[in-house]
């Protein structure tokens, strides 16, 4: 059964195709829509068959799949091979059953536009990408995949290249894709270092072969300089496609693309791809205590300033993609303090609450005729009620209100920081919990409840169609029940079920991992853990309150707040001004060395100079050769006598 496991990427490589070579030539998009919607749908089905045979053995070791030899020089080779795991297979199920549903939106959504073909084959491409990412048996494979995910995001972000986007520097969608690719060219770099470190160490790029290594002997590698500099350069890979500090500025800028892109990409897949390659290499990283503080600081770090920030926004998607970077901020802190299975955890039921979150705010902007200011909206309610109910679910799941998706992987992680970590990583984290709900209810409230504040001459709100709807609400059942998949023990016999299914599952994966962090099965309940999810709850539950009480109906107590404390509001409205940061000591010294020295001294000056004086050299000396070509005979011969006598008086000076 596992061999299935090649036509699971090849599904989507095939829609591509298709759809690349003769979209322009099918005239109904329902056609499009249906082959690049099916071949995700064929790949979640086989997916789900590897599923259930995984689930019936559950193999202590992952199961390789060749495809074909790649690349033999030497004593280096390596392989185009899959590698079928409990790990693997959890992301193949996210990426294709989430990405599946949003290529059914993106047909009711993407409808008429002008590039309806163009799109589909992007998202197709996008998803075999993702696929070999996370399915891949070594790094370098991984390393494709990683590096296609980061070209179609480019592709997506610009799809409409010639609208203006608002931005810092930023005038364009293009502006905005190219933004986003250079900011992952600078993780990738570490990426690929961090690569070629860990080959030199083990000989090999198998993450197989690894693994088992360091495992065996750990003592060999535990927090040397070689494995804390390895990990540290992944990380910053991470950083990069995860969005983090300090190369989470491309994302909000990212909400350029249409929104099934941002649903897809910057929710439920392509920013969850640092999450994976540090929960695949567990026990590289669990090797390098020193990376793993890291790891958490920086996780915590952006968790805080994204949801601070994510609290005044007006543009609808923007508060939605500030508080992706904070909730990846959040899965970053369960890695760092060792918690892998609540980081795995909390990057599905984020996949399930961001996309619902994401494709309800296109409904929203779908139905409002493009308009995104949340302030320019309002009572919503009445005329959208699918999306309204749908996306309540969603603010209710990330916001952490029990018996929610949200409340379970949220919470998990918040009992980790504190118990693996430290006080000061759960009062941060809740911290930026508090913030979540707030500006959730916040964007919930202004959006569909209160007046309504669109011009009504021009916009007439209208609900979406059921290829948009049927996905929000299947979306929105994942989002309420979908973490129960992961029940924590301290609520397991208060809820019946006394075993985390989830960590079951994942067990084998991280098996060694804990072994080398010394972490025995914490399946002790302790009482401060229900004291800690007892004030959790309270936290949610005063920032769902404090937000219906300020934005649900009348304005003055949020604009006085604002006025008395304008310097706080200026900082976080213009994002803590990290983007004119960069420009000031990266980007702006850059360009000004690249043209005031590179280009005007050594690229004109110098090399032009070389190029352009040889050239005016050799022309002169032609000049001045060309005057003895007279044409008279006499004048050769009188030249030849010359040269004659010349030569006879070295011979007898004897020169």
């Amino acid at each position: 059964m596992h061999e299935l496991i090649r036509f699971v990427p090849l599904m989507p490589l095939l829609g591509f195709l298709i759809i690349s070579f003769f979209g322009r030539y099918l005239k109904k998009e329902s056609v499009i829509g249906a082959i690049g919607s099916g071949t995700i749908g064929i790949s979640f089905i086989l997916s789900l068959l590897i599923f259930f045979n995984l689930a019936g053995s559950m193999p202590e070791k992952p199961l390789i799949v060749q495809v074909y030899q790649w690349i033999a020089a030497g004593k280096f080779s390596i392989n185009i091979s899959y590698q079928v795991d409990q790990l693997s297979i959890l992301f193949s199920l996210i990426i294709t059953g989430v990405g599946f549903l949003i290529h059914v939106y993106s047909i009711g959504y993407m409808h008429g536009d002008r590039s309806f073909y163009r799109f589909f084959a992007y998202l197709n491409l996008f998803i075999f990408m993702m696929l070999n990412l996370v399915l891949a048996s070594n790094f370098l494979l991984t390393f494709v995949g990683w590096e296609g995910v980061g070209l179609c995001s480019y592709l997506l972000i610009g799809f409409w290249y010639d609208r203006k986007f608002e931005g810092t520097r930023i005038t364009w969608t293009g502006d905005a894709a190219n933004k986003a690719f250079i900011v992952n060219r600078i993780g990738d770099f570490g990426f690929i270092i961090g690569m070629f470190i860990i080959y030199s160490l083990f000989n090999t790029l198998d993450y197989q072969n690894i693994s088992e290594t360091a495992a065996a002997v750990p003592a060999v590698y535990f927090n040397t300089g070689l494995m804390t500099a390895a990990t540290l350069l992944l990380f910053l890979g991470c950083t990069g496609k995860s969005a983090q500090i300090p190369l989470a500025v491309w994302l909000p800028d990212a909400m350029a693309g249409p929104t099934p892109v941002s649903a897809l990409i910057h929710a439920a897949t392509m920013v969850t791809s640092g999450i994976f390659l540090i929960s695949r290499n567990a026990v590289l990283f669990s090797l390098s205590p020193t990376t793993m503080t890291v790891i958490a600081i920086v996780g915590v770090a952006t968790a805080f300033l994204a949801a601070t920030i994510g609290l005044v926004q007006n543009d609808i998607k923007k508060v939605l993609a500030y508080s992706t970077v904070s909730q990846l901020g959040f899965m970053f802190v369960a890695l760092g303090v060792g918690a892998y299975v609540a980081g795995v955890f909390h990057v599905m039921t984020h996949a399930f609450f961001k996309g619902l979150l994401f494709l309800g705010s296109g409904s929203v902007i779908h139905g409002m005729h493009d308009e995104q200011n949340i302030k320019k909206m309002g009572g919503l309610k009445k005329y959208m009620p699918v999306t309204y109910k749908t996306f309540f679910v969603g603010t209710l799941a990330i916001a952490g209100i029990p018996l929610f998706s949200g409340f379970f992987s949220k919470d998990e992680i918040l009992w980790m920081a504190y118990s693996q970590g430290s006080p000061v990583l759960w009062v941060i984290g809740a911290t930026a919990a508090l913030c979540t709900a707030f500006y959730m209810f916040r964007l919930l409230n202004l959006t569909f409840h209160g007046e309504e504040r669109f011009d009504h001459h021009k916009i007439h709100p209208h609900e979406s169609p059921k290829t948009m709807t049927i996905p929000l609400i299947v979306l929105a059942v994942l989002s309420a029940l979908g973490g129960f998949l992961g029940i924590p023990y301290a609520l397991g016999g208060v809820l019946g079920n006394h075993s985390n299914l989830l960590e079951t599952w994942l067990e084998p994966i991280f098996k060694d991992a804990m072994v080398i962090m010394k972490r025995p099965e914490m399946h002790e309940v302790h009482i401060i853990e229900y004291v800690l999810m007892a004030i959790s709850i309270c936290i949610a539950l005063f920032g769902m309150k404090l937000a219906n009480d300020w934005y649900k109906g009348n304005w003055d107590r949020p604009r006085s707040i604002v006025k008395s404390n304008k310097f706080v509001y200026r900082m976080l409205f213009n994002k803590y001004k990290l983007d004119e940061f960069y420009f000031k000591i990266l980007v702006d010294p850059l360009i000004n060395v690249s043209t005031k020295f590179l280009w005007k001294f050594v690229d004109v000056a110098i090399i032009d100079g070389i190029v352009n004086g040889s050239a005016k050299i050799t022309m002169t000396a032609g000049q001045a050769v060309r005057r003895i070509q007279t044409g008279v005979v006499q004048n050769y011969a009188f030249v030849m006598l010359i040269g004659i006598i010349l030569i006879l008086t070295a011979l007898i000076v004897g020169i």
